[in-house]
């Protein structure tokens, strides 16, 4: 069902909608003949975007972007309102909105457990800037008789939980959008059958997290992205690849991590938990070598087929 909702006069709604991952999905969308409203708090990038996307459409195509904060529900009751006068209703919700913050109280190592601000504000953001989305607009969705998709960027990070730097509040919410997209989706195979949900994992991505701001054309961004690195439009299209594939789990490769390491990696994370070794023991001194030579076996077998 994925696959019919990327059709000429449908809607596509997606937050963090201004740069990156999800400005090349919008372009996608756009190539698909498909409408396109754009969420984001960075009004000059939205505006740069609208150019962008109103000077490639045809056949009165709709663009529209919204300055809007995802953290606020009031502000996402103002969207729906204003989103369901314009379009009527929305047939892709891609979720996309996502930031990484540092703590501004304490020092060192600990640093991120003596600034609970520095928590709610990455929650804020990244878990119910989803919560609230879904909350407000998933009428939009349901009340139609045509298939529908729910999209939601969650990342590696929130499954291997890699340690170091600002990532435990970051990990951890991008955990629990894993955790609220599976739960989603199954009470919705149910409820509404009609709409898919995926759970978007990019990899290693040249985006506004990592330097690269606003609506940036590929020619652009791929003088400045880093080797390894994809591009948002390589996300965007294995994206739309795997959702018309069925898949819910998306773990997007790039050209640094093959799809069978990143699997392996995510086995081992899991098996802290079933060979009852200590967290995140990839990490430890004790653990790091046969952790890394169990990874390479492993990562060597899914390659083969095993």
């Amino acid at each position: 069902m994925a696959s019919q909702v990327f059709q000429a006069n449908r809607t596509a709604l997606i937050t963090g909608g201004a740069s990156g991952v999800g400005f090349a999905f919008a372009q996608l969308c756009q190539k698909f003949g498909m409408n396109v409203a754009l969420v984001d708090k960075s009004t000059e990038s939205l505006e740069k975007a609208k150019d962008v996307l109103s000077g490639s459409a045809k056949n009165g195509q709709k663009t529209e972007v919204y300055d809007m904060d995802v953290s606020e529900l009031s502000q996402w009751r103002n969207l729906k309102s204003e989103v369901e006068a314009k379009f009527g209703n929305v047939d892709l919700l891609m979720l996309n909105a996502g930031a990484s913050f540092k703590p501004t109280q304490g020092f060192g190592a600990l640093s991120t457990w003596l600034d609970p601000a520095y928590h709610h504000k990455t929650y804020d953001t990244n878990v119910f800037g989803v919560l609230n989305g879904i909350a407000a607009l998933l009428p939009l969705l349901q009340n139609k008789n045509t298939p529908s998709s729910i999209v939601i960027t969650g990342s590696k990070q929130g499954i291997t939980n890699p340690p170091g730097g600002n990532n435990p509040a970051y990990n951890a919410s991008k955990a629990t959008l894993k955790h609220l997209a599976e739960h989603l989706c199954h009470d919705l195979r149910t409820s509404s059958p009609l709409i898919t949900t995926h759970l978007l994992i990019p990899g290693w991505t040249y985006t506004g997290l990592s330097g690269n701001k606003g609506p940036v054309p590929d020619e652009e961004a791929k003088s400045k992205k880093p080797e390894g690195a994809w591009l948002s439009s390589q996300v965007a299209e294995y994206g739309a690849r795997k959702m018309m594939e069925g898949q819910f789990y998306i773990v997007c490769p790039d050209d640094d991590v093959s799809e069978e390491l990143d699997k392996a990696r995510m086995a081992y994370a899991m098996g802290d938990v079933c060979e009852g070794r200590p967290p995140l023991s990839r990490w430890h001194d004790e653990y790091k070598d046969s952790a890394a030579e169990w990874i390479q076996k492993e990562t060597e077998k899914r390659k083969d087929g095993q």
